[in-house]
């Protein structure tokens, strides 16, 4: 199973609205968009779960009150969630404005990490 390749597209359009220099890349079995040579966002199948999730790195802070959405899981590869790394089931970015809302969310961390 491949990771969606319209909401790769989607990222890409928000991403370039944004004028933000980005390269993606894949991984895992899925996409990672880079930004600034560090990993800002991507798309991961979840076999688990079974369809694609939106993968934000948004920092432990915002972590805090985003996990409390329903729309949001843990991002857990290995039994252990990644500190300031969450998942977004495709409920919360089938709408323009969500996942523009995520990747901002994202894009905000990033410019905070050297």
């Amino acid at each position: 199973m491949a990771y969606d390749e319209h909401l790769g597209d989607r990222i890409r359009q928000i991403l370039k609205s944004k004028n933000v220099q980005f390269y993606d890349k894949k991984m895992m079995g899925g996409l990672v968009f880079m930004v600034n040579d560090k990993m800002c966002c991507g798309i991961h199948i979840d076999k688990k779960y079974g369809d694609s999730l939106l993968m934000a790195k948004i920092g432990m802070e915002a972590y805090e009150t985003e996990i409390r959405k329903a729309v949001c899981l843990p991002m857990d590869f290995t039994g252990r969630p990644m500190k300031g790394y969450i998942f977004v089931i495709p409920e919360g970015f089938d709408l323009e404005t969500d996942l523009e809302y995520w990747i901002e969310k994202a894009l905000e961390f990033n410019k905070t990490v050297e």
